[in-house]
């Protein structure tokens, strides 16, 4: 005997398969895929039954009230309310349904998990390059566990691409200067085809990468091999390698002279401290408030005069084109690892001095 519900998840199953044949569909390997599959054959199904009952129901009003010859007449219908709102009711009943279950898997998607493993992408003509931020670094080829939720960092070094995964029914715009962001889960395991959704010069269609996924446990093999060789090559065994991105980010904010406005150990000073920074609500002079995410973060190291935090005067400069998006990630990654034991963030306080020329 099988469980209860066994055969109706059966008969569930069975549908689902035989839609994606005949939709062409390739196999969900994600499950935002499978939510998405599901919402997308609940709207044909639905259309198919609608359009099925409109052309049946055309097809008995022309027998009935067909036009009589002679002095025959077409009996008239009145009809009643109940009808109309039957009529009224159904198709939007169906069309509030289908408004839900998409504004409710949008909402799914822009709300990653707290544990979910953080990889920086950047496109550049014509390639795709993945950051973890512990290490290591790849290109066209992004690793990633089963059954783990992992958050995207998009950015691009140059023009507009789109990081696409057919397969995973995810696709989501890179853009030059700023970071976008998803997430995802993978549910089995194997090679999946990364492309360029956006047109982006003369080898579009060439720019490709590889997406695999591998079990939990030959993730972590994966991940501590890497990184014992990107120490190894540190340590001075090897060749050159880059350090990972908040020790990078470190650098690259003592290279840019970010330190002379802002303070990492929660003191007050030109700027708002980088410490507890990272998710902290900052109320603007605009009266509104923002998040310190990724996007925000990155917006205000190349438009920081758009949202300029309250009690701060607008002195910062634009570093739009003098960082890259691996440097803005990095520094990023090292704002995000300058966190305090205490409970509570600090909040940003104001100015202990104006700089000279205010």
């Amino acid at each position: 005997m099988g469980a209860p519900g066994s055969g109706e998840v059966g008969v569930l199953a069975t549908l689902e398969r035989v839609l994606r044949e005949v939709l062409y569909l390739s196999p969900a390997a994600s499950t935002y895929a499978q939510r998405i599959d599901r919402l997308h054959f609940l709207i044909i199904l639905t259309t198919l039954v609608a359009a099925t009952g409109i052309f049946a129901a055309a097809g008995y009003f022309i027998v009935r009230y067909r036009r009589r010859p002679g002095v025959e007449t077409t009996p008239r219908f009145t009809p009643r309310p109940w009808m109309e709102s039957l009529i009224i009711g159904v198709p939007l009943s169906f069309f509030l349904l289908c408004f839900y279950l998409g504004f409710r898997d949008f909402v799914w998607l822009h709300n990653p998990p707290k544990d979910a493993l953080d990889v920086y992408v950047t496109g550049k003509q014509w390639m795709w390059k993945f950051s973890y931020p512990g290490g290591p670094n790849e290109v066209n080829v992004l690793t990633v566990p089963q059954g783990k939720p992992v958050r995207l960092l998009l950015t691009s070094r140059d023009v507009i691409h789109s990081f696409y995964v057919p397969d995973f029914r995810m696709k989501q715009d890179a853009l030059p200067g700023r970071y976008t962001s998803l997430w995802f889960e993978a549910i089995s395991a194997g090679s999946y085809q990364v492309l360029c959704a956006e047109f982006c010069g003369v080898q579009h269609s060439m720019m490709r990468a590889r997406l695999d996924v591998l079990k939990p446990e030959e993730f972590d093999t994966w991940l501590a091999e890497h990184r014992r060789g990107l120490q190894a090559r540190q340590d001075g065994s090897g060749g050159l390698a880059l350090p990972p991105m908040a020790e990078q980010g470190r650098l690259l904010t003592v290279k840019f002279e970010c330190l002379r406005c802002h303070t990492v150990d929660g003191t007050a000073h030109i700027g708002p401290t980088f410490l507890d920074l990272y998710r902290r609500q900052e109320k603007l002079t605009s009266g509104d408030s923002v998040m310190a995410d990724e996007a925000y973060l990155t917006e205000s190291m190349m438009d920081p005069l758009a949202k300029v935090v309250a009690g701060f005067n607008p002195v910062m400069p634009s570093y739009l084109g003098q960082l890259s998006g691996p440097e803005a990630g990095a520094i990023v990654e090292y704002i995000k690892s300058l966190r305090s034991d205490q409970q509570q963030p600090i909040p940003a306080q104001g100015p202990t001095y104006a700089p000279s020329g205010q």
